[in-house]
């Protein structure tokens, strides 16, 4: 970042790139770099490895339309975390002056995801996305949204579950694992795929299905895995949606 804002200040004024907070919070400045996608405010520029290469390649996030230089078109992205509808939908409404308690145990489960700065490093280091970016919903939007349907405070989990259960939204993930690679917050948004079992049952709530591929990356047709993972969706929202009722 810091290399960035001296050419811009010093050689090239035109220079366009988004920044804001400097220290990995607001996701703002995430692009390629080296080959990889991460925060330029967090990526060093080696200087330890005297054998390392003396430049650095930077790029916009790939597969993406770009508006200038480094800056690319996020409209596709934000476009598709507002259809899920990310925020709190009781069932109920509360009572003013009074907090919506959770447990400790229900905190927990919504470690992992809500630190997510939507950054779509994730996202454009999917090649799923770069072919199905209109359809797909990409791994950082998928962790969002599961994120609503674990919030034990959130009554929406039937439709929810729904909305995702759709061969184009959910079912393109082929576990190729970029997303947690790049994850510039040590997130691990490639594993967020719907499958049984329940392991917990919040307090005067139905149960809620675990997101894992653990039992499955090792299925060796993705044909296999996929079917696996719409039968665990469909599954899911149809228990859920009859305890609901």
């Amino acid at each position: 970042m810091d290399a960035l804002i001296k050419i811009k200040n010093e050689m090239d004024p035109t220079l366009t790139f988004r920044r804001s907070c400097r220290e990995g919070i607001c996701g703002s400045c995430a692009m390629n770099i080296n080959g990889s996608n991460t925060l330029a405010c967090l990526c060093r520029i080696p200087t330890e490895d005297k054998t390392a290469k003396k430049s650095v390649d930077i790029y916009p996030l790939p597969h993406m339309s770009v508006v200038k230089d480094l800056v690319p078109d996020m409209s596709n992205f934000y476009k598709q975390y507002k259809s899920i509808k990310p925020y709190l939908q009781a069932k109920q409404a509360s009572t003013p002056g009074k907090e919506n308690l959770q447990s400790k145990k229900d905190r927990a489960l919504l470690d992992g995801m809500y630190e997510c700065i939507l950054c779509a490093c994730c996202s454009t280091s999917c090649p799923s996305y770069w072919w199905n970016g209109d359809k797909y919903l990409g791994p950082a939007v998928l962790m969002q949204m599961y994120r609503w349907v674990v919030d034990s405070r959130d009554g929406a989990t039937a439709e929810r579950l729904k909305f995702v259960d759709d061969p184009m939204k959910l079912y393109r993930c082929h576990t190729i694992m970029n997303c947690t690679n790049v994850c510039p917050k040590g997130l691990n948004p490639g594993m967020i795929h719907f499958t049984p079992p329940y392991p917990f049952t919040p307090p005067s709530r139905f149960s809620r299905p675990h997101l894992s591929c653990d039992s499955m990356c090792d299925l060796i047709s993705t044909g296999e895995k996929i079917a696996k993972l719409k039968k665990a969706v469909h599954d899911s929202h149809e228990a859920v949606g009859a305890a609901a009722h």
